[in-house]
């Protein structure tokens, strides 16, 4: 197939649109990027960038656009709510690929993959009403009232996707039965806790807190994520709610949270989506989260977003037409993904479930309450 031919049109420059963006042009695709915001940005908090996505990032010559705004990583450890180690870990597939994980925080992560776009590839300001597949080429329109049409539309506009609803599963997202609170703090804020390369998870008395060092920044990734019944997508939560969530935990975890600015957490409920049966049609298909939201606790969104943009550029090079590299590029993702999302609902002892829902087992939470 002569991809230099093909009109592609991506819906969303969060981490799955821009990577799926940099993937197919450099296929020689005419590619288009379509963002509802008016600008571009991520909320600060960090992520784990796993050596097969930067070894996808080093097939497309990006690496070292990457690695300029991150921190190695060898290892991860968890620990009790006081600070015990209860296991220490290497990160997988380093010898795989010759490379470590790396950590970054999330906005200069998303401004390094939309910085390594061509010059006018990403349109901002363009929020997707419908897109109509009955046709010749799917034809997005616009709240503006543009239409577009395109020989393929890749969606990746999230979990609460307008191409998924519109094409392939009106479900709604599931509530996990958490919430979140994230926030970037300096070093001299974490009251003496390790600042090392590695990842550290604490966890007890239904909360988990998740270090992330960014050492390049100075700055640790803090995360919060605690059950809650209230499945309110932004909750107001305040900060004697949020301190009360590590009562118990380390003294100096206690105190990092009483010193959280409240002006830069970022509180959420946390949601994902169960598996859909059908991510594509013959010129339409879905990437990242909205094809296969999930919690994060095992870390894998961005990581399976771009992995999804590597294997969808991969099965459009060596497909005879669209239609079966959308096939190919299914069979290769979803299984691996429908097996992450289960795995990532496994964030909870069935007592610590059962003191906020009772009755429920660890794997019925999130089938359980639906958004």
């Amino acid at each position: 197939m002569d991809l230099t031919t093909l009109d592609i049109a991506v819906v969303g420059a969060g981490y799955a649109g821009a990577a799926t963006a940099k993937a197919l042009s450099r296929l020689g695709a005419n590619v288009t990027v379509y963002e509802k915001a008016h600008e571009i940005h991520e909320v600060g908090a960090g992520i784990g960038l796993r050596p097969s996505s930067l070894d996808a990032f080093r097939s497309w010559g990006i690496l070292d656009a990457i690695e300029a705004v991150t921190s190695p990583s060898e290892s991860f450890e968890i620990l009790t709510a006081t600070g015990q180690r209860i296991a220490e870990e290497q990160w997988p597939e380093k010898d795989t690929f010759g490379l470590t994980t790396r950590f970054v925080h999330r906005g200069d992560f998303i401004d390094a993959l939309i910085g390594v776009l061509p010059e006018g590839m990403v349109h901002t300001s363009h929020r997707l009403v419908s897109i109509d597949d009955a046709g010749l080429r799917p034809r997005l329109t616009f709240e503006d009232g543009k239409t577009v049409t395109a020989d393929l539309v890749v969606g990746a506009d999230g979990i609460r996707s307008r191409v998924r609803r519109e094409l392939f599963s009106t479900a709604e997202p599931v509530y996990a039965g958490e919430h979140a609170y994230r926030a970037v703090i300096d070093v001299d804020r974490w009251h003496g806790l390790p600042f090392d390369d590695k990842l550290r998870m604490y966890l007890g008395h239904g909360t988990k807190v998740y270090a992330l060092p960014l050492q390049h920044r100075g700055q640790i990734s803090f995360d919060i994520t605690a059950l809650n019944p209230d499945p309110t997508p932004n909750p107001l939560d305040t900060k004697e709610m949020i301190v009360a969530t590590v009562q118990g935990f380390d003294d100096a975890i206690i105190a990092a949270t009483r010193d959280l600015e409240m002006d830069i957490v970022n509180i959420r409920s946390v949601y994902d989506i169960d598996p859909i049966d059908v991510w594509h049609s013959d010129d339409v298909v879905l990437v990242g989260d909205a094809a296969h939201a999930m919690c994060h606790h095992q870390g894998q969104g961005a990581n399976s977003a771009i992995l999804d943009a590597a294997v969808l550029a991969e099965c459009l090079a060596d497909a005879p037409d669209v239609a079966e590299a959308l096939r190919r590029y299914q069979r290769l993702r979803k299984p691996i993904t429908d097996e992450l999302q289960r795995v990532s609902r496994q964030g909870w002892s069935e007592d610590e479930i059962s003191t906020v829902f009772p009755g429920q087992k660890p794997g019925e939470l999130a089938s359980t309450t639906k958004g």
